[in-house]
């Protein structure tokens, strides 16, 4: 008989032994197959019983014929919900971690702008002595689309620097952390008095290009643009189009269409953007592991696995 297999996938080979190191294994052991490369997981993934991954390639999933659960290393699981994922499979995410790691990132980088960072970093370094006063983050609008946990997480430290907080969800539901919500159908309503729109969806047919033209229209031309949730969650074109005609204060993404960033892309060239390598919520193997441990637990006692994925709604 076949041994039960987890195949351990991450297209970093240091990364993927370090989750492997952290699985707490149960009585019997299942085989642990490490892989880093599509050449290494061929040899497994017949057998592979659980998959625990990110970014694994999604031309090897037919292959997977004993697969009965894919955990997820991070909160997206688009690279999952693919038709290549064979039926039945049970799909999990990560959640409660990632919320006040994108606090920081969002709340930083308002207050990279409000306080004029980038100017007296450039005066320190011509030694110029210029007096220009910050802005205030205090009583500044910020919408946030995507009320999941990493989206309250953000309002409600935005909360914090007495900020007034709006947020937008399919439902329209109210949640503690935020003044009010809309309904996505009232997206531009919600965004039109925003001084800040932090993005933190997850990738769907419903929210790929939710933000387009009409939508960066409807932002108020001081507006600054914040994405931390998938890159295609923004029309790309648009953006660019809105940039060029100075209808936008500026971007901060960290999330791209194409990832890495191409050296050769405009965005590169617009000094209101600022540019992030995808860091904004990192997965780190210390934290994630408890999640996979517990589910892993749960698997093996037939219980109902935290944070499984719906598969008709994609997340």
């Amino acid at each position: 008989m076949t041994a039960r297999s987890i195949l351990v996938y991450h297209p970093e080979p240091g990364e993927a032994q370090a989750y492997a190191r952290l699985i707490t294994q149960p009585k019997p052991p299942f085989a642990v197959a490490v892989c880093a490369t599509p050449a290494d997981v061929k040899p497994h993934i017949a057998d592979a019983e659980i998959l625990y991954a990110w970014n694994f390639p999604r031309e090897l999933l037919p292959r997977a014929a004993r697969l009965r659960w894919a955990q997820s290393m991070g909160a997206g699981v688009e690279r999952l919900m693919v038709p290549e994922l064979p039926r039945g499979v049970k799909v999990t995410r990560v959640a409660g971690i990632f919320g006040p790691w994108m606090a920081e990132y969002v709340l930083g980088w308002c207050l990279w702008l409000t306080q004029r960072t980038e100017l007296f970093r450039a005066q320190q370094r011509e030694r110029c002595w210029r007096q220009v006063a910050p802005l205030r983050l205090h009583g500044a609008t910020l919408c946030v689309i995507g009320l999941g946990d990493i989206g309250r997480t953000i309002a409600l430290a935005a909360r914090g620097f007495g900020m007034r907080v709006v947020g937008v969800s399919r439902s329209g539901k109210s949640v503690p952390e935020t003044q009010r919500v809309h309904k996505t159908r009232d997206l531009r309503e919600a965004i039109a008095s925003a001084d800040y729109v932090a993005l933190t969806v997850p990738l769907t047919e419903a929210t790929r290009g939710l933000i387009g033209t009409p939508e960066l229209a409807a932002m108020k031309p001081s507006a600054w643009l914040i994405n931390v949730a998938r890159g295609p969650v923004v029309d790309e074109a648009a953006l660019l189009d809105a940039l060029r005609g100075k209808r936008l204060g500026g971007a901060v993404l960290d999330v791209f269409d194409e990832e890495p960033l191409p050296q050769d892309h405009p965005l590169w060239e617009f000094g209101n953007v600022a540019l992030t390598p995808h860091i904004s919520g990192p997965s780190t193997p210390g934290e994630i592991a408890p999640i996979f441990n517990d589910n892993l637990r749960r698997y093996l006692a037939g219980h109902a696995l935290r944070y499984e994925v719906d598969r008709k709604r994609r997340y």
